[in-house]
């Protein structure tokens, strides 16, 4: 008997055992992809991790369907990293599975309905909603039950196919397909008749019509100049003839047509031969980072925002190309990714790859492939933070960049890893380095590179000895008081942009809601539009005239009147991107204002579009929330708002303040980035605050120091490692009673501090309420025999009759 262990895209915490016959279990090795059966009749793509020959004790082994590989897709290094997640982060096997590979290469299976053949249907018989489905069956040989919600226009349709399949009409099929396609282009050459001489003058001779002759000419050119095949879109492009022009000459066979298969993306076009000569701080901090990582595995590089970090990671990824090593450069924000690709493509042309969830299936498993062959064209892989989980065999350096920002911690679904941390831990297991940039690092790197942990490399100068921008603060209270606000525009904030524009330079607004105001309330009764499945109030969206919940999606058409009392004397209260794009457009209105929020980039280039028309100038003033604070780079700011500071002080964590200071910096340190000098307007309530004070005059030490020594008061992190416990359920009561036994058991078995359970700020989300439990672990406690005493606590808690319908999810180091 021969058996094989496989995980399967699902989330369970363990692997299940397989048989396979004598000769696959020969062919199969471990990472590669099997179809396996599972409950009554699915089917899934599961993974091998082990190959053995004892039979499981607790059930009988299902034999295997189909092997889908023909060499692992996965390496060992992967699934030895993958088990280290599953247990740090505390989640399943499964859901590390799920979330590493691309959805292309787990196929489930998709549920197909055909006809049976030869039964007789007595179409009187069927009701409108088998009849519809009978009919549909006629034109088309199978539907999925997708296809099938579509033609009936519902959701439970299953009693339906039930009834077809008792009448003996359908049956169902469960088939998996493959779903990448190469992308094929169309390429054209001459015909093999007219390669020689005599036969291409005769054949310029007997074409009568210009536009053939001038095709024909065309080609010639550019095979002269290009030396490689030509597709039938370049020669369109560059002679003006329609594909009409191009065919007759194909049926006339003066042409012919063939196929290549292309990757999906391709940047050699982008490459320049480029000389970087770095200035002399950048080369000193070169140095340094050469030298620590002589003896540290992991360095931070602190340097001013604008100080040129990129070019200095353009350069250490050159030297280690030059030992054939795989570079990963993970970044927080696909938003950064489209400008830092073509940053990084002009130096190294087509050993750039690009892997992040804007990019389709098919692209994705594209670059999955070229790393897994350790091939030319992904040397270098630039992703967000799910280019963690691609194949690599010879990683040799990553670079961690803008490395506090918390996008690099995934929220939902599981695994809820911290791509940062397991950026590390992968690096360690391959033995390559670890580069950590930012300009305002977040308190446990600068700490642990404090402590001697990593080394520590600084740049305290601006590329090109560029000026820090000054930074002014604008007190609202007073502005409101002496009527010096238009809007929410301070006067002073006015001038600013006035002078900007009329120097033909560009403008960057900052406010962390989208929207366009998140309160309407009633002026005669005081009542606020509620969502009615989450604890919150519903947020203004001017330009689709609704009041939507953000949590849930929920909307409404904006009321013309009160719910409760009828009055029309309906006001906005707060303001949101949407409110001061309309502001602006008042104020300027013959200038191109623009928002980047989530409402405006949907789409998989919406991104590039906005980024690139401000990087042409043709977008003067451009208003956004937090996107816009990552490290973009635009050489013709030279103003920055920022339009209410306090909304990110008083927020309810104990990162709000270090989070405000990287957030202010980082906005501020999008102004005068060439040799512009740049300017900031901080509009506040409260401008003697410490932290607004020391973002003002870009003291990073100081705040360090005081964040530091409250953590250490109140026990946080850097000092202690939290983990967050969620759960979740309609019951009111219900959830009272499990949180508080839950609570009880871990503060009863664990020797340390347990708090809670607490309801959070917003304690209803979708119909569930929710209650949180935090648990602080000390440095000198394990880690590991913590997390199992936990682990035994939820699995106790699980098997809890009435908790059971309760939802928990685990949190490690969720800030």
């Amino acid at each position: 008997m021969f058996f094989i262990e496989a995980i399967l895209p699902l989330s369970l915490p363990k692997t299940f055992t397989y048989s396979v016959s004598e000769s696959e279990f020969q062919f199969i090795k471990k990472g590669m992809r099997v179809m396996v059966p599972f409950g009554k009749n699915k089917m899934y793509t599961a993974l091998v991790v082990d190959l053995h020959q004892i039979p499981p004790t607790l059930y009988e082994a299902k034999e295997i369907h189909q092997i889908l590989d023909e060499k692992p897709v996965v390496n060992e290094f992967q699934m030895a990293h993958w088990k280290w997640i599953s247990s740090y982060y505390m989640c399943n096997i499964g859901d590390v599975y799920r979330g590493a590979l691309p959805s292309a290469l787990i196929l489930e299976s998709e549920t197909l309905l055909s006809q049976k053949s030869g039964a007789f249907v007595d179409e009187s018989q069927l009701s409108d909603d088998e009849f519809l489905i009978y009919e549909a069956l006629q034109h088309q040989s199978s539907l999925k039950v997708n296809d099938v919600m579509g033609i009936l226009n519902k959701k439970k349709v299953f009693p339906v196919i039930q009834q077809l399949i008792s009448k003996n009409i359908l049956h169902l099929e469960e088939e998996v397909v493959e779903e990448y396609k190469p992308k094929l282009v169309k390429y054209i050459r001459l015909h093999e008749n007219y390669s020689s001489e005599e036969k291409l003058i005769q054949l310029l001779d007997e074409l009568k019509g210009a536009k053939q002759k001038d095709l024909v000419l065309q080609y010639f050119q550019l095979t002269a100049q290009e030396k490689k095949p030509i597709s039938v879109k370049q020669l369109l492009s560059v002679s003006s003839s329609t594909s009409n022009s191009i065919k007759s000459l194909v049926d006339k066979s003066v042409f012919e047509e063939y196929y290549i298969q292309e990757d999906r993306v391709n940047f050699d076009a982008n490459k320049k031969e480029q000389n970087l000569i770095l200035s002399g701080a950048q080369q000193q901090a070169f140095d340094e980072i050469k030298t620590s990582f002589e003896t540290k595995e992991v360095s931070l590089l602190h340097g001013v925002t604008s100080s040129g970090k990129t070019e200095i990671y353009i350069k250490l990824i050159e030297e280690f190309l030059k030992h054939n090593k795989q570079i990963l450069y993970l970044l927080p924000e696909i938003a950064l990714t489209t400008q830092l690709v073509s940053r990084l493509t002009a130096y190294f042309g087509n050993k750039v790859a690009v892997f992040h969830s804007k990019y389709s299936n098919n692209e994705r498993v594209e670059v999955w492939n070229q790393v897994l062959s350790n091939s030319e064209k992904a040397q270098i892989v630039i992703g967000a933070r799910s280019a963690l989980f691609l194949p690599f065999s010879n990683l040799g350096f990553v670079i961690v960049d803008e490395e506090h920002e918390p996008t690099f911690k995934q929220q939902d679904p599981a695994p809820r890893y911290h791509a940062r941390d397991a950026a590390i831990v992968l690096a360690n297991s391959h033995q390559a380095k670890v580069l950590l940039g930012s300009a305002t690092p977040s308190i446990e790197t600068y700490y642990n590179a404090h402590s001697g942990k990593y080394g520590l490399i600084e740049i305290n100068e601006r590329f090109g000895k560029a000026p820090l921008p000054e930074i002014e603060l604008v007190d609202l209270k007073d502005a409101y008081f002496r009527k010096k606000m238009k809007g929410h525009f301070s006067l002073k904030m006015i001038d600013a942009m006035t002078e900007a524009l009329s120097l033909g330079e560009q403008i960057i607004l900052f406010q962390n809601r989208r929207g366009f105001s998140p309160v309407l309330e009633c002026m005669t009764c005081g009542n606020v539009p509620q969502c009615p499945n989450c604890d919150v109030s519903l947020t203004y969206h001017k330009f689709k005239n609704q009041l939507r919940c953000h949590y849930c999606g929920h909307s409404i058409a904006k009321p013309t009147n009160c719910h409760v009392c009828s009055s029309v004397d309906l006001t906005t209260k707060g303001f949101g991107t949407e409110q001061i794009e309309l502001e602006l457009a008042e104020l300027f209105p013959t200038k191109n204002i623009k928002r980047m929020d989530q409402d405006t980039t949907r789409g998989k280039y919406s991104f590039e579009r906005i980024i690139d028309s401000f990087k042409n100038r043709e977008i003067d003033i451009l208003v956004g929330t937090q996107m816009l604070a990552k490290g973009l780079d635009f050489d013709n700011v030279s103003l920055v708002g920022i339009m209410n500071a306090d909304t990110m002080l008083y927020y309810p964590d104990f990162r709000a303040f270090e989070r405000s200071f990287q957030m202010m910096t980082q906005v501020a340190g999008r102004a005068g980035r060439s040799d512009k000098k740049g300017k900031v307007i901080i509009q506040t309530y409260n401008p003697l605050h410490s932290i607004i004070q020391q973002v003002t005059l870009n003291r990073y030490d100081e705040m360090y120091k005081e964040q530091l020594y409250e953590r250490k008061i109140y026990n946080y992190p850097p000092f202690y490692k939290l983990i967050r416990l969620t759960l979740k359920h309609r019951d009111f009561e219900k959830l009272k009673e499990g949180a508080m036994w839950l609570y009880q058991v871990a503060s009863q078995n664990l020797d340390i501090p347990v708090l809670g359970p607490e309801e959070p700020a917003i304690s209803r989300i979708r119909n569930e309420y929710i209650r949180t439990i935090m648990i602080k672990i000390p440095q000198s406690k394990p880690l590991g025999t913590t997390k199992k005493t936990i682990q035994k606590i939820l699995n106790s808690f699980d098997v809890i009759p009435q908790y059971r319908t309760i939802k928990v999810t685990v949190n490690v180091d969720f800030y």
